[in-house]
């Protein structure tokens, strides 16, 4: 099987080249790069590989396309995301075997996946037409204040491998329904799942030049080109805390208005008087949603010591009894991680880990064989002081420490640069309410493994990053606000 065989309905030849101002065409040069299969690393097919040139007629299209668009009523532009949100639910098996086949996640986990970011397009075809500002009498009298909420403009996105449909949902969800336009860069791992959503896009009505998709290998010099221009009024990306910083620092010329979603090290805390079968399957969604590549994995299990042998055996049983195998094969749990540096990192951090005297449960050896494997793995006792407790894993990897106190529980979740996601496990309810409070992370699930919601804020402090997506305060990233003011009378 091929990744043609799949998305033929999906991804023409043609639709493996760049989107710019409505046409799809080659890059400059006709350079292309390989999409991998990271199951057996061989070659799924071949993708344009942008140039900074090509990127740069890209934001031309995007703000060649700004004016009209801002004009354009908020219920038209309501209306696309909903006919998009729409097509892409007619065809989530084709989307997820696509997304399958790049990624590694298995058909299931990304049926999932695409159900999760198109209600991304659904929430903000219903928020276009919710955008206001107020009217009101100075306090002083003698004026009025009017607001008004005005589109940011040519946005510049750069999104993940990790979850390559709902990163872009959740960043040009909003867009649209603002009247953004936008150019888009892709992961070079997984441009093939938005390759397919910009076709579906257009087929919803989505006007020339509003979205403008740029697959490259070439992401550092086009994200400093392009923040080099004026034009330019919007970046958001989602990745790593160090291009993060990166791409901030760049936006300090033309003080760009910048979302960032970066990295995590979420603290998984089970207290003593915790339900440890709920904290076992919260554990299980918590760690192993997209075999652990997810910025909101649990990374860190601080359990009580009155139950963390338990809960280690029983997480352990659950973990070692997974089976790993090819995303599209029946009966797969876990499928691939994204490439062999990726399997090199894990394979390092546990080895660190178990050398300082942690216990291996189940897993903690990597597969042979082709692709990028790693198993399921459970280890306690891990040090407090190791690189596994430090470092965000990206992989299916549980680490078990313990504590005593409540203080020290928190006093150790909060020990690290990263600020997004936390869980709790607990039946004390004053408990959940201190620790909502003391946590210093941008959300906190209670007894609950999964907290990504399209209707919530998600984002973090810290070294995690700043801004929102998702929810309410989502559409607000890619709005100014104009205050008019008004004699009485």
């Amino acid at each position: 099987m091929t990744g043609l065989d799949v998305s033929s309905t999906l991804l023409a030849d043609e639709h493996r080249g760049l989107l710019v101002a409505g046409r799809w065409r080659e890059a400059e040069g006709g350079e292309t790069f390989d999409v991998l299969d990271p199951a057996d690393g061989s070659v799924l097919t071949r993708v344009a590989d942008a140039s900074v040139a090509d990127a740069r007629e890209a934001l031309d299209a995007a703000v060649a396309a700004q004016a009209s668009w801002a004009a354009t009523a908020p219920r038209e532009r309501g209306e696309i995301l909903r006919s998009a949100f729409e097509l892409i639910r007619e065809r989530t098996d084709d989307l997820a075997r696509l997304m399958s086949l790049e990624m590694g996640k298995t058909v299931a986990e990304a049926t999932g996946e695409v159900g999760y970011g198109n209600e991304f397009f659904r929430w903000y075809s219903e928020e276009a037409v919710r955008i206001h500002g107020r009217w009101m009498q100075a306090p002083a009298g003698g004026s009025r204040l009017l607001t008004l909420k005005k589109p940011v403009g040519p946005c510049f996105f750069v999104t993940p491998w990790n979850f390559p449909l709902a990163m872009g949902t959740r960043k040009i969800g909003p867009a649209i329904a603002a009247g953004c336009t936008m150019v888009v860069k892709p992961a070079a791992q997984t441009p093939l799942t938005m390759l397919a959503l910009a076709r579906i896009l257009g087929e919803a009505g989505l006007p020339d030049g509003v979205l403008n998709v740029v697959p490259s290998t070439r992401a550092g010099e086009m994200s400093q080109a392009l923040q080099g221009d004026d034009r330019l009024r919007k970046v958001s990306f989602t990745g790593s805390t160090g291009v993060g910083k990166v791409l901030v620092r760049q936006s300090a010329d033309q003080l760009q208005r910048v979302s960032m979603e970066l990295g995590g090290n979420a603290p998984f805390l089970v207290f003593a008087d915790a339900d440890v079968d709920a904290a076992v399957d919260g554990a299980m969604v918590a760690k192993m949603r997209n075999m652990g590549e997810a910025c909101t994995a649990a990374n860190r299990f601080l359990v009580h010591s009155s139950v963390a042998e338990e809960f280690a055996d029983k997480l352990g049983k659950r973990m070692g009894a997974l089976t790993v195998g090819r995303g599209q094969d029946e009966g797969v749990d876990v499928g691939p991680l994204i490439d062999a540096k990726a399997v090199e990192s894990v394979t390092a951090l546990v080895a660190d880990a178990v050398e300082g005297g942690a216990k291996v449960v189940c897993g903690g050896t990597p597969l042979g064989g082709d692709g990028w494997f790693y198993p399921p793995t459970v280890l306690l006792d891990v040090p407090v002081g190791s690189d596994l407790n430090r470092q965000e894993i990206f992989g299916p990897v549980a680490p078990v420490t313990t504590f005593e106190t409540e203080d020290e529980a928190v006093e150790r979740a909060n020990d690290t640069e990263y600020g997004l996601a936390s869980y709790v496990y607990t039946r004390d309810l004053s408990r959940t309410i201190r620790l909502a409070e003391r946590l210093d992370f941008g959300m906190v699930g209670v007894n609950t493994g999964l907290i990504s919601n399209p209707a919530a804020p998600f984002g973090g402090v810290k070294a995690s990053g700043f801004g929102r997506e998702g929810g309410f305060e989502g559409i607000e990233e890619y709005l100014e606000t104009t205050y008019v003011a008004f004699p009485a009378g």
